[in-house]
């Protein structure tokens, strides 16, 4: 019987030591786990772009003068060599004071003298020819019939030549008068003088008319205006034949070369767009940053490679959102990044291995915007813990949250 009594007695020894054991055994640590997968991986580089037609036309004034209001609006369609886009006319002439329209009405009176002057001159020039070209027909009868020697009808002959160029002499001294008149007249036209019939350029005026057809991205000034030779007027394009420009920083430009892959994400239409890089210019620039840090910036040029009613509704200087694709491979062993951490110079994860966490360093590789190439280190399958706390460390027992 005191036998069965200590058997009984140490198991409930045992028991109790194992319930107090038990109670006082760490929790397990709850974290979150991921798996290390083999698949599909790309590297990109993202960054904010905009939209631009390519090789738009700027319509400029060919010569100085006054434009009427632009006859075209921003969104028109226009057709080549048909639709006109702006028309220039004279510019109207300075409005005079007093004296100066009193310089030009005398000069006018005084023109006015001159033309009357000149009708006189010609009327007497006019008889003198009439009577020289009488005496000659007079002086050769008598000549042939020898009553006059041949000395006076050679007179007779220079005196009809004299007259001739004497009513010539007349004749281009009143279209001289003449002339005067009309640049007086001139002097006093003045800005109301000029107009447009019915709203439209009458036939001194100059109609631009588009380059090509397309769409007008823009009209400088609406309204009338004075303009000198150069001055832009209206800016056309097509407006399914887009790019897209954007700006890197120099150490990332390095990165891209033309022919580099991108996705056109977040652009206002469903679906994601292909581009290509073109051209990645050589020079960079300089431009301050909104921390007020000076940064120095690359241009590039983007090729849409999607067909126009694919990114139908997209305009000049729409905002994208741009990924280059910096690296791909399609077979490769990856984490997340939330796994990675630094340990001493390496990098290393915490592996979860029969509920506890151990301490493994890798070999890390290329690093994209949510998974990190995986080199040495792990396995697939194994599973990693994301974003590990402070208060885990090497054997921890863990639990999934």
């Amino acid at each position: 019987m005191s036998r069965t009594r200590m058997l009984i007695g140490a198991a409930l020894a045992i028991g109790l030591i194992a319930a107090i054991v038990w109670a006082l055994r760490p929790e397990p640590l709850a974290v979150d786990l991921a798996e290390v997968q083999r698949g599909p991986m790309q590297v990109t580089l993202s960054a904010e772009g905009i939209t631009r037609v390519r090789d738009p036309y700027v319509i400029t004034a060919p010569i100085a003068g006054t434009t009427i209001r632009s006859p075209v609006q921003v969104g028109d369609n226009v057709v080549g060599g048909e639709t006109v886009v702006a028309v220039l006319q004279p510019v109207a002439p300075e409005l005079m004071d007093a004296r100066t329209r009193a310089q030009a009405e005398a000069a006018i009176s005084e023109a006015e003298a001159g033309v009357t002057v000149a009708r006189t001159n010609l009327d007497r020039a006019a008889s003198a020819l009439e009577h020289a070209q009488r005496e000659f027909i007079r002086g050769e009868g008598l000549a042939l019939a020898g009553t006059i020697p041949q000395r006076m009808l050679d007179d007779l002959t220079a005196a009809l030549d004299q007259a001739r160029q004497n009513m010539a002499s007349a004749e281009a001294e009143l279209s001289l008068r003449l002339a005067t008149l009309r640049r007086a007249e001139a002097q006093l036209v003045g800005p109301d003088t000029l107009s447009l019939l019915n709203g439209e350029a009458n036939e001194c005026c100059v109609q631009l008319r588009a380059p090509l057809s397309g769409v007008v991205l823009d009209v400088t000034d609406r309204n009338a205006r004075q303009v000198i030779a150069g001055t832009p007027l209206v800016t056309i394009g097509d407006i399914t034949d887009l790019e897209i420009e954007l700006d890197l920083l120099s150490t990332d430009a390095l990165r891209i070369r033309p022919g580099t892959a991108a996705l056109i994400t977040r652009w206002g239409g469903e679906g994601t767009l292909e581009a290509r890089v073109r051209r990645v210019e050589p020079a960079a620039f300089t431009r301050v940053s909104a921390l007020g840090i000076e940064e120095q910036r690359v241009r590039v040029q983007l090729d849409l490679l999607a067909p126009p009613e694919r990114f139908e509704g997209l305009g000049e200087k729409f905002r994208v959102h741009v990924d280059l694709i910096v690296w791909e491979s399609a077979d490769v062993l990856h984490l997340p990044h939330g796994a990675l951490f630094r340990d001493g110079e390496g990098w290393a994860v915490f592996r979860v291995e029969n509920g506890s966490a151990r301490l493994t360093p890798i070999t890390p590789g290329h690093r994209g915007a949510t998974q990190v190439e995986v080199l040495a280190g792990l396995d697939e399958g194994a599973m990693v813990v994301l974003f590990p706390p402070n208060a885990l460390a090497d054997g921890t027992h863990i639990k999934p949250r």
